[in-house]
């Protein structure tokens, strides 16, 4: 669980992310939600950075070639 002071960076960087996504699309707020909360796992705690992994979440899947 981060500490007050992180908790509150993630949801600053989460609300400024997906200020355009839908309030009733809680599984794309649920993947970058999942996705910050997995950077600071890994040390990743700048602003920077986690916009960056944020962003990754909000990134539609490669298409398959046919």
């Amino acid at each position: 669980m981060p500490d007050a002071e992180t908790a509150a960076v993630l949801r600053a960087v989460l609300d400024e992310l997906c200020a355009e996504v839908a309030l009733e699309d809680t599984a794309t707020r649920t993947g970058v939600a999942s996705k910050l909360l997995a950077a600071t796992k890994w040390g990743r705690l700048s602003v920077d950075e986690l916009k960056e992994a944020g962003k990754a979440a909000l990134r539609p899947p490669p298409s398959m070639w046919r």
